[in-house]
């Protein structure tokens, strides 16, 4: 899969230099204009983050937060529609050097088809899809097409799972596996403590692949301490604090102080 191939070279060049983690984004496609997604994606890619969640909006993202709900249901409001946020996709894969992976919710799926979105999403250059909401035991189908079309499955871990579910979920699995910091959904900061560390442990004896860590990351120290005990940390609603503040100056700004001098872009 080209996401694993990516992901252990960006990991070696980790490994080499200042920065105590890969780093994933998240924008949502639209919000507030795809103009603004593009200026916030320049200045991501400045200070070399290594992947890009592309969140296509959906009317009721259950897993985000109350930013990122708000986001979704006024970028639905302004017009934007599937097609529009695969052809972004693809004008976004084509200019810059980070990777992309599609992140969702399962409907949308559903309503264009397996096969088609899936080659739709290969043919706008992203190398894997999250989709929160769909359970691995209906997935079989998705994830098949998926292996055939080389896309990585990114599948979730949470402190509520069990051993076996974990076992199950590390089954599934492609890329990396996306572990959930805390109970809820997105958008408020998580304190980076022994329980994190402990869960990020007991996730890492299901799987060998690269574990990202998200929900609530919003510092350096946070950044540093998902450096000791996994691979990704994931940059989301404080990305998007931070531009709404004050677009991108305000953005560079955070990743000034999120990402500090590094010599791995």
């Amino acid at each position: 899969m080209e996401l694993n191939k990516y992901l252990a070279e960006r990991k070696q060049l980790t490994d080499g230099s200042s920065r105590p983690a890969m780093v994933m984004t998240h924008v949502v496609c639209g919000y507030p204009s795809f103009d603004d997604n593009w200026a916030a994606l320049e200045v991501m890619e400045s200070f070399g983050v290594d992947l890009v969640e592309l969140q296509f909006p959906f009317s009721e993202p259950s897993a985000d937060g109350p930013l990122f709900v708000k986001a979704n249901q006024e970028a639905i409001a302004n017009g934007v529609h599937v097609d529009d946020c695969f052809a972004f996709m693809r004008k976004v894969t084509e200019h810059f050097s980070f990777k992309v992976v599609m992140m969702g919710y399962y409907n949308t799926v559903f309503k264009t088809g397996h096969q088609a979105f899936l080659a739709r999403l290969k043919d706008a250059g992203a190398v894997g899809f999250i989709l929160p909401d769909l359970p691995v035991e209906e997935a079989g189908e998705l994830h098949g097409i998926a292996a055939e079309l080389g896309l990585s499955p990114i599948v979730l871990m949470t402190p509520t799972n069990s051993d076996a579910r974990l076992t199950e979920l590390a089954k599934s699995a492609d890329g990396f596996i996306y572990t959930v910091a805390r109970k809820g959904v997105t958008g408020t900061h998580t304190e980076m403590t022994g329980a994190v560390a402990e869960f990020i442990d007991r996730c890492r004896d299901f799987t060998d692949l690269p574990l990202a860590v998200g929900f609530g990351v919003s510092t350096a120290d946070d950044v540093a301490f998902i450096g000791q005990h996994a691979d990704i940390a994931v940059i989301g609603t404080a990305a998007l604090k931070a531009w709404e503040s004050g677009g991108k100056t305000a953005l560079t700004r955070f990743f000034a102080q999120l990402l500090p001098a590094t010599d791995a872009a």
